[in-house]
């Protein structure tokens, strides 16, 4: 058994301790918008936040999660899509298939929420996660109108 709290909701789930914070999310939450690519924490389709911080869920076990620390899914950021990151990706169009976005904008939202006025360097070093279709150059563009919003 893991107690976790997700999104603000304490949760009590049965599952392996070493299970993936991923499937314990998807699985036993219900909340499919934290998508699997790699299962290597390379990719950044599972981006979730740990008390705001980016992580990767793909390999983070459940049991490594404290009771005490906030995992935020893209569920959790705003329940009407009014978060500055949700609301420039809109306007910049920033998805094509959409699969990494929901890791995308968590990545983001954590980077702007370190810093307020990021620069290309800081994006670049800070968003890691890997896009097909290549949307690079709008991600970074809804970053900095998100960061003139915010």
């Amino acid at each position: 058994m893991a107690r976790i709290t997700v999104n603000g909701i304490p949760h009590d789930v049965d599952v392996e301790p070493e299970t993936p914070l991923l499937w314990v999310l998807r699985e036993q939450l219900g909340l499919t918008g934290t998508k699997y690519g790699c299962g290597v924490a390379q990719c950044g389709a599972c981006t979730v936040q740990i008390d705001g911080a980016a992580t990767r869920s793909c390999v983070l076990p459940v049991s490594a999660v404290e009771p005490t620390q906030n995992v935020t899914t893209i569920e959790g950021l705003s329940s009407d899509g009014s978060h500055p990151v949700q609301k420039a990706w809109l306007a910049l169009d920033v998805p094509q298939c959409g699969y990494c976005q929901a890791g995308m904008i968590m990545a983001a939202a954590a980077l702007l929420e370190q810093n307020k006025r990021p620069t290309d360097t800081d994006i670049d070093a800070e968003i890691t996660n890997i896009c097909r279709c290549g949307t690079y150059n709008r991600v970074r563009a809804a970053i900095k109108r998100a960061a003139e919003e915010a």
